[in-house]
Formats: C-alpha cells, structure tokens, sequence
C-alpha cells in the first residue's frame, strides 16, 4: 500500500472532497481530460473532416482497448447498460424461455431485463449467489433457460464471481452467457478469448481512466453476424452497426487508449496492488468502527474479493435499507464529513480505493460514521 508519488495532482478532482466512490463514476486524470479537449476542439473546427475520418479512427482506438483485454471481436458502446441491452436484442427469445440472474446484478439491467421478457414472454428467473455462486447458478438452470446474466464484479457487493468457469459450464448446457463486466477493464487482468462468454461488457471510465461514457462490448464469433444494434444508422456490420450511429459525442471513445496510457505508465499491477490493499484497509477500520459502536452487521466477509478495490460493510438493521434512506444517509455523511460514499439500498456501505486515496481518508470516515449513524437510527426509531 506504498503511496504512488503525485497521484492526487493527476486528478481534478475537488480538494475539499474525500472521493471513496470511485466504483460509480470513476475519475478522469488531467491529461486524458486535456485529450478528449482537444479532440472535441478539432470536431469543432471542420465536423465534415472529423466525421468522416471518425470510422478509421475508432477502428485505431478500440483494437488498442480490444488488445488490453484480448478480445479479438469487440464494438465500443457507451456503457455496460447498452452492451447489455445490445446482447439481450441479439438473442432470440420465446414465450416460456428462461432468463436466468442473480440477487447481485445492477439495477438498470434488472430493468433491462424485465422489458425484454414482457416483450418475449420470457420468464425471469432469479438466483441467490449464496457462499457458492457456481452451485447456484448451475442450480437455477432448466431445460427452459436461454440467457444466464452475470456480473464479473457486483456493483453492490463487490463480489468477484468465476465468469470463465460458469460461461464453459453454461456453454455446455446450451445456455446463452452474457457477462455485466461493468468495473472489470483496468481493475483486474482481463482475457477475453478466455472467458469465453457469448457477450461481455465493460466500462472504461471506471478503473481505465477513459473519460465518460466508454465501454467495450465483446461478441463471441457465433453471435458477431447476428448482433441488433439498438439503433439503426450508418453502420453495417459488426462493430460498425453497434457503434457508429451519426452525430454522437465519440471524443470520450476516441481518448479511451490515452487511459489506458496512464495506467501502464504508472504500472498495472503496482496500482491493482495499491488500490486492493487500501480497500481491504478501509473496509477494516470502517467495520472495526462500526461495530464497536454496535451499527455494523457482521465482520468484514472476505469471499470473493480477490484483487478488488472495492469493498463493503454491512449496516445495521434498518440503516440504508431503501433507496431514500441510503440517499440521506450519503447526502448527510458528505455534508459532515466531506467524504463521498455509496451506500446500496440493501444497507451495505460499499468503499472505493484509487490511486488518489489514503489510509487516512478512511480513517476520517471511520472517526465520524459512528454519531451519524446513531443519530439516524435515533431518527428512524422515532419516526
């Protein structure tokens, strides 16, 4: 957990902020910003230019992201909710198909989901993840399942799941893999080719340093020809068709690889390192403080956190248990504290660690939590 020298200069990120929610927006360092700048400045200056040379430089662009994952069949998107909603209109479904995910996957996908079964007369089927997740996906499978949804890390519960492991198994099974891979790209080695999922996508602008909206999806051979973008444009083809759709903004794709720059200049595993350990620091002293105090749930579990710098704590009862209240609690800890978290509506704290963060941003955390929770349980008790 050695501190990487300069890091919290590399960013703009407001001083008067402890930024602990890197998972959910990521931050975007200085120069990958001045880049994207410029590219905008350039399309300003003669857009006929830039458009029509945009193709052939997307192309440049997303094979240099395609080969930092090894994916030898890819298409830029805006983010993992498209590539998502891409894999689920690519796939056939019938009335009394299965779709098959789990309790940790993303709000936005879930309802994702639930569209494309109304539309299909597909049916959902959820699975608990439990202590073992292959035992339960495995388990939720019938001679009806079509699609099986994964994440390759949770959002709310930063949990790292074996997705090449399942997508072989569910391969052999017949069953369509699609892998939400939302913070996978520059927090963990990633191999595509390996994984072997049917679909996988990842955003960039969260631990690849690409500025906002970035993400890779990656297509299997046997689905490339048959990918439905979710509009139709001047593209034909896969990618083309997925990725280019007229007159969007694609300067946060364009300056994508310059994220990817920084991330091997500062050394891959040096930061993976770095922001592993620092998570599992805050988590600790996060969960010590709490439950002293008698407001955290359960120790830290460490299952399923292998390498990534994300890390959760369980509340109390009754703490952040809905969306309101998980609202108020963060609205109310950045506004005493200057820390900047995120709390799932299921009561779990979840921290970020990045490069600009140190031990003693959790420890400020750790120091003020206790009175706001207590006064909020205070608070609910009353009401």
């Amino acid at each position: 957990m050695t501190p990487i020298p300069g890091a919290r200069e590399m960013f703009s990120l407001d001083p008067e902020v402890i930024q602990l929610n890197h998972g959910s927006y990521g931050a975007v360092p200085v120069e990958v910003q001045e880049r994207q700048s410029e590219l905008r400045a350039e399309m300003e200056r003669m857009p006929d230019r830039f458009f029509a040379r945009l193709p052939a430089r997307l192309t440049v662009a997303r094979e240099r992201v395609a080969a930092f994952l090894n994916s030898s069949g890819a298409a830029f998107v805006a983010n993992a909710t498209e590539g998502v909603a891409v894999a689920l209109e690519s796939v056939p479904l019938a009335a009394g198909d299965e779709i098959l995910h789990t309790d940790h996957g993303y709000a936005a996908v879930e309802r994702a989901l639930r569209r494309r079964a109304g539309e299909s007369g597909a049916r959902l089927v959820r699975v608990a993840l439990g202590d073992d997740p292959v035992a339960a996906v495995l388990g939720g499978v019938t001679a009806r399942t079509r699609i099986a949804v994964l994440d390759h890390v949770s959002s709310a519960g930063a949990r790292l799941l074996p997705v090449a492991r399942l997508a072989g198994e569910l391969a052999a099974r017949d069953v369509v893999t699609v892998v939400d891979g939302a913070h996978a790209p520059g927090m963990l080695p990633v191999d595509l080719d390996a994984v072997n999922a049917d679909f996988w996508v990842g955003n960039l602008h969260k631990w690849a340093f690409a500025p906002r909206p970035a993400a890779l999806l990656h297509v299997a051979p046997r689905w490339r020809g048959r990918v439905r973008p979710l509009v139709v444009s001047y593209g034909e083809g896969f990618p083309d068709a997925v990725e280019f759709q007229g007159t969007r903004d694609y300067t946060a794709l364009l300056a994508a690889p310059y994220g990817l720059d920084v991330l091997e200049r500062l050394g891959l595993e040096r930061v993976r390192a770095h922001n592993a350990a620092l998570a599992a620091y805050g988590q600790r002293v996060v969960a010590e403080a709490l439950r002293e105090a008698g407001l955290c749930a359960d120790a830290p579990q460490t299952t399923g956190y292998p390498g990534v710098p994300m890390r959760v704590v369980r509340l109390a009862s009754g703490l952040g248990s809905t969306k309101a209240e998980a609202d108020a609690l963060c609205a109310e800890i950045l506004d005493r504290l200057g820390c900047q978290i995120k709390i799932e509506p299921v009561g779990l704290l979840r921290l970020s660690a990045q490069i600009y963060n140190t031990p003693g941003d959790y420890d400020r955390l750790a120091a003020g939590l206790p009175d706001i929770l207590r006064s909020r349980r205070g608070l609910l008790r009353a009401i």
